[in-house]
C-alpha cells in the first residue's frame, strides 16, 4: 500500500516580511524617494502590451541591470555619444542619478501608457536636439545625429537581449529573438534613429559596421570607471550592484571588453555568472 504523501510544508513566517525587504531595497535603487519617485504600474494601453516580447524581456529585474549598463558601456566607446555625456551631464556628481533616469524611461516607455511613452520620448527628443559641440579632433557632432541614435538603440537592444538570455532564457527561440527587435524598433523609429534594425542579424550588422569609427581613450576610461564604480546610496545594496556591474562587463563583446582594458581573468567568469544567476532567481521570487 502506497504511503500517503506528506503534507505540505507551511511557508516560513518570515518569508513575506524577507520578500518585501528585497523588494524595497530593489525599488529604491530605481525611485528617489526624495522626488517621491514610484515604479511606473504595467498599462495594457501603453506601446507594446503585455502579449509582447519586450515586456516579457524587460521585466526581469537582474538582466535589464545587467544589459543596461553593459549597454552604456558599449554606447560610449562611439566618440560622440561619450561627447555628449562628458559635455553636457553632471556625470561626475549625479552618475547614479543619470543610471536611474535612464531605466525610468525604459520602464515608461515599456510598461507606460500610450501618452505617458510618448511624453517621455518627446522629452528625449527635445534634450537631444538642443545638444551638440566639437569633438577633441574638431568633428562636429550633434545628439539628434539618426545615425547615432540608431547606435544607441542597436547597442541597447542587443544588450537587454543578451542579458535575457544568459540569465533568464537562455532557449529562447530565434523567432521571439527577432520579435523583440521587431517590436523595439517603433521606439528607435520614434526617437529617431535611422537605419533602424528589425532582426537581431541587422542588429549586430549594424554595430560592426560602426566599429571603424569607435575609440578607447581617457576620457573613456575615466566615464567607464564612474559608471562601474557609481556610489551606492543603500549599503544593503552594494553587494548586488558591485556584481551586477562585474556582470554587465561579462556581457560585453570580447572586442568592446579589449578596448575598455577590462578583460577578465577566465577563473573569475563561472562565479560571476553564477553569483548572478542566484540573484536573478532571488529577485524574481521576491518579485513573486
Amino acid at each position: 500500500m502506497a504511503r500517503p504523501a506528506p503534507p505540505a510544508l507551511p511557508p516560513l513566517p518570515f518569508s513575506g516580511m524577507l520578500k518585501r525587504r528585497i523588494a524595497s531595497e530593489i525599488v529604491a535603487i530605481f525611485n528617489d524617494p526624495a522626488r517621491d519617485e514610484r515604479p511606473v504600474v504595467r498599462r495594457p494601453d501603453g506601446l507594446f502590451g503585455p502579449r509582447s516580447v519586450t515586456w516579457r524581456v524587460h521585466g526581469d529585474v537582474t538582466s535589464m541591470m545587467v544589459g543596461g549598463i553593459s549597454s552604456l558601456l558599449l554606447q560610449m566607446l562611439h566618440p560622440a555619444v561619450l561627447a555628449g555625456v562628458w559635455d553636457h551631464s553632471n556625470f561626475r556628481g549625479d552618475m547614479h542619478g543619470r543610471l536611474r533616469r535612464t531605466a525610468k524611461f525604459v520602464a515608461l516607455t515599456t510598461y507606460g501608457g500610450r501618452e505617458d511613452a510618448e511624453a517621455a520620448i518627446a522629452r528625449v527628443r527635445a534634450i537631444h536636439g538642443s545638444l551638440g559641440g566639437t569633438l577633441p579632433d574638431g568633428t562636429a557632432y550633434r545628439a539628434d545625429d539618426p545615425k547615432l541614435l540608431a547606435w544607441v538603440h542597436a547597442t541597447e537592444t542587443v544588450s537587454f537581449l543578451a542579458g535575457w538570455r544568459r540569465y533568464a532564457e537562455p532557449r529562447m527561440s530565434l523567432a521571439d529573438q527577432d520579435r523583440y527587435f521587431a517590436e523595439m524598433a517603433q521606439l528607435g523609429e520614434a526617437l529617431g534613429a535611422n537605419p533602424v534594425p528589425c532582426s537581431r542579424v541587422e542588429a549586430l550588422a549594424l554595430i560592426d559596421t560602426m566599429r571603424p569609427e569607435l575609440l578607447a581613450d581617457e576620457r573613456t576610461r575615466e566615464v567607464a570607471q564612474l559608471v562601474l564604480r557609481a556610489p551606492v546610496h543603500r549599503r544593503a545594496a552594494e553587494p548586488l550592484l558591485r556584481l551586477t556591474m562585474q556582470a554587465a562587463v561579462d556581457l560585453l563583446p570580447v572586442w568592446a571588453r579589449r578596448m575598455h582594458g577590462l578583460d577578465r581573468p577566465a577563473p573569475l567568469i563561472p562565479l560571476v555568472r553564477a553569483g548572478t544567476l542566484g540573484v536573478a532567481r532571488t529577485l524574481r521570487w521576491a518579485f513573486g
